[in-house]
């Protein structure tokens, strides 16, 4: 059985291989055709191009693929007609590069000559020019120098004065911490009760505050002034002296230790863009632990720009002999002249 089944598989076997003979003798070798026509064409010239196209012709049309228009409504825009001819490369006039024009209105004018606000600088495009910028970086580095700077020790012994601190240990501590700026260090106070006139008619103190560059301009000036004010209205005088890193509040713990009838307390003012060399003085009858701020009154705006030194220390001598004759200050002097 096993020998019939044998010779049975041979002879399929023999079968299909003449049959796939056959049927590769018989099929015919594929043939790639090629297009004879490439597929992309080139001319030289329109003309080239029209003589050239025997077959389907291409449809063309008058209006340009892409349209250009500047202002106005289409209708209004000028079409220019696409040619083969034209150049690619179209040489366009260079325009100069002009500035803003530097002329300002006359209400401007008129105000610059009033401020020294930065108005009417101009611009280049969306920023400021380079001379106003530089401006602007100078007078912020000096308003930095007038926060962090000391007043000199030869301006203090010109002034014959001696020197107190606060509570305050550097400048970074008086900026942030206010409060200890209005308290007296211990041994300033020691100091003071030593060197100072008891129960003075006035007495004088001054103090960097936020700006030695004040102090430094300022105060050689509106303190003589002051001195031959109230020595013309023979007002006595105290003895004077200087704060480092002080607050305005500091005279009501002076006025409890020196039982001053009025202190004026020359100050530099934290500074400006505008400014960096400001002084302020402040006026304030018998201050005591406790005085509010309505009962002080101030003088500001000391310097070169704005009120003049001399004429500032002149004007506070009047005005001591206000709070003298009155025995008030701030809003309740007000009152009583009024």
């Amino acid at each position: 059985m096993s020998r019939v089944n044998d010779q049975l598989v041979s002879m399929i076997t023999q079968l299909v291989m003449e049959k796939m003979e056959k049927t590769t003798e018989g099929q015919a070798p594929e043939v790639i055709t090629t297009p004879t026509e490439p597929l992309i064409k080139f001319y030289d010239t329109a003309a080239t191009k029209g003589a050239t196209e025997l077959a389907e012709p291409m449809s063309t049309t008058s209006e340009p693929l892409i349209q250009l228009y500047q202002q106005g409504t289409p209708q209004q825009a000028h079409i220019a007609p696409a040619t083969f001819e034209q150049p690619l490369n179209v040489a366009v006039p260079i325009k100069p590069f002009q500035f803003e024009a530097e002329t300002l209105t006359d209400s401007i004018q008129a105000a610059k000559k009033h401020t020294p606000a930065r108005i009417g600088v101009g611009r280049a495009g969306t920023r400021p020019k380079t001379k106003t910028w530089l401006k602007f970086r100078l007078d912020h580095a000096a308003a930095v120098d007038a926060v962090y700077g000391e007043v000199t020790e030869d301006l203090l012994q010109k002034l014959d004065v001696f020197q107190v601190t606060t509570k305050v240990t550097d400048k970074e501590e008086y900026i942030t911490r206010p409060d200890l700026g209005r308290r007296l260090s211990d041994e300033a106070k020691s100091l003071i009760q030593q060197k100072c006139k008891q129960q003075p008619k006035v007495q004088v103190i001054i103090s960097n505050g936020l700006s030695a560059s004040a102090i430094e301009e300022n105060v050689q000036d509106v303190y003589l002034a002051l001195q031959q004010s109230l020595s013309n209205l023979n007002i006595d005088i105290g003895t004077t002296f200087y704060i480092d890193k002080g607050r305005v509040a500091l005279m009501d713990e002076i006025g409890e230790l020196l039982q001053a009838e009025v202190i004026v307390y020359l100050i530099g003012e934290r500074p400006g863009l505008v400014s960096a060399e400001s002084m302020s003085a402040y006026l304030c009858y018998k201050p005591r632990i406790g005085t509010v701020e309505a009962e002080r009154m101030v003088i500001s705006n000391i310097h070169k720009g704005g009120i003049p030194p001399l004429e500032a220390g002149a004007y506070l001598g009047t005005i001591v002999q206000k709070i003298l004759h009155y025995e008030a200050s701030g809003v309740e002097l007000v009152a009583k002249e009024g």
